[in-house]
């Protein structure tokens, strides 16, 4: 069956593969090392009180049918064990049936991690990693050459990703359509990286062409996905290219990352990479054909949920529209803000709070907190509770279920919650209050940092949260 496979493609699959295996073996690491804080048994929002509230059908997850730490510990490692074992090319190594059972084992998990996750992992880089690790299952392996229909499926995620997220601009702030986003997304966006600063202090008609090239990159580069080569390489290189220059001006865990994933998988490296192995250019067997057609037609089926939210003026972000995420609409920064809030999160020795007490911060590892500290990279690690301390800068709404155990397990010292963090003021007994401050932030100017040294510059605002002790804790909120 020639038209089955396209022999061509077999170093974009082996470079998608290993690329793809990479991604799930950081999201496995990130998962073993952070749950137990955010999810665990004793976390802020634990999974046990979740699944009794949800359904199997809504969320499947083996966590729905027994839940432990030790298991949910297992689960994730055991995932990360099977990325790397993908990314050092074992799926190569075995029969076709084989490797299919081995892409399958880690979406099976990180399905069943993301729908226990809460608000924890409500990204669409979740959704995108689960859609794409299902495509993974019937790509193959160096035994048969790429599935056409599966390298056409991939092509038609990207085109979503990219134009979703071109249309949610277009639909929404009007700072995109007058090509002025960019003087503030640099400074406001979730989690800025070290060149983040440098990037704000662009001269501003450099940021409108940022704006006018991503709008081109994401409303008109994604059809050119679907034209012959070489049109089809060239509109996937500059895809990765845009990635790329996203890569270096954020964090944005690994969202930018698996998004330049997907493009490889649509140039042909032919002039690279030669003819194809002998193995690559055998036939599929049959019951491989019927599987992936069938899987193809249902996948194809389900995308008319995406389409019509694309069609829709009401056009939502980000959301899955079965429990498997199968396919799923994406789309990000609809809106920028113009301004940069921060919670500063402080505790104190002293028994009888004061306003000039002896107040020390709680410092994370990537979001902004101490004006004088350079940001750094940490993307494509996702860093979970500085995404959401983001959103509940935003608005305390964001943080309502999550913030007040959040400061009940810093007032008991909790180890686990503690090493979510980069500093603990202190090492030797909890605080016996905590409290939370918003201050506005912004990037400081060429000259305020040669004469400070400080990459920020902050003004307080207001009290989010007043001092704390432990037995308050259940029915504080953030104001």
């Amino acid at each position: 069956m020639d038209w089955f496979t396209a022999p061509d493609y077999w170093l974009g699959r082996l470079v998608f593969q290993r690329a793809l295996a990479g991604v799930y073996l950081l999201a496995f690491i990130g998962a073993a090392l952070q749950f137990r804080a955010l999810i665990g048994t004793h976390g802020m929002l634990p999974v046990p009180r979740h699944v009794r509230h949800v359904p199997f059908r809504r969320a499947p997850s083996l966590f729905q049918l027994r839940y432990s730490d030790g298991l949910f510990a297992g689960c994730a490692w055991t995932g990360a064990v099977f990325a790397a074992a993908l990314a050092a090319g074992v799926g190569d190594l075995v029969p076709l049936a084989a490797a299919m059972a081995m892409w399958a084992v880690p979406w099976l998990l990180y399905l069943s991690i993301v729908n226990v996750g809460q608000t924890w992992y409500a990204f669409g880089w979740e959704s995108l990693l689960l859609e794409v690790g299902f495509l993974a299952v019937f790509l193959g392996n160096a035994r048969i050459g790429p599935p056409v229909l599966v390298l056409w499926l991939l092509r038609w995620v990207l085109f979503r990703v990219e134009f979703g997220a071109g249309l949610i601009k277009m639909r929404g702030d009007p700072c995109w359509r007058k090509l002025t986003c960019l003087y503030h997304h640099h400074e406001t966006q979730p989690m800025p990286g070290p060149l983040s600063w440098f990037f704000h202090h662009l001269p501003k008609p450099l940021h409108r062409v940022e704006c006018a090239a991503n709008h081109v990159t994401q409303l008109v580069v994604p059809v050119l996905l679907f034209t012959p080569q070489p049109v089809a390489s060239y509109a996937a290189a500059i895809v990765v290219a845009t990635q790329a220059w996203l890569v270096l001006s954020g964090n944005f865990a690994w969202l930018n990352w698996i998004t330049i994933t997907i493009a490889l998988s649509a140039i042909d490296f032919t002039g690279l990479a030669g003819p194809p192995p002998e193995a690559a250019s055998r036939g599929a067997p049959l019951w491989f054909v019927a599987l992936v057609c069938a899987v193809s037609a249902l996948l194809l089926w389900l995308s008319r949920h995406p389409v019509a939210n694309m069609a829709s003026r009401r056009q939502a972000m980000n959301r899955s529209f079965d429990s498997l995420h199968l396919v799923n609409t994406y789309g990000a920064f609809g809106t920028v803000g113009r301004v940069r809030d921060e919670v500063v999160v402080e505790g104190s020795a002293d028994r009888v709070p004061r306003e000039d007490g002896d107040w020390r911060a709680y410092e994370f590892r990537g979001k902004p907190g101490a004006p004088g500290r350079m940001p750094r990279q940490f993307a494509p690690y996702h860093l979970r509770l500085d995404w959401l301390m983001w959103f509940a800068a935003l608005s305390p709404g964001y943080a309502r279920d999550w913030f007040g155990p959040f400061v009940e397990r810093l007032l008991a010292g909790d180890r686990d919650t503690l090493r979510l963090l980069r500093h603990n003021p202190f090492p030797d007994a909890p605080p016996a209050h905590v409290r939370a401050r918003l201050y506005r932030y912004r990037f400081t100017t060429w000259r305020e940092l040669r004469e400070t040294g400080a990459w920020w510059h902050r003004t307080l605002l207001r009290e989010y949260l007043p001092p704390t002790r432990l037995a308050e804790t259940s029915r504080s909120e953030p104001e």
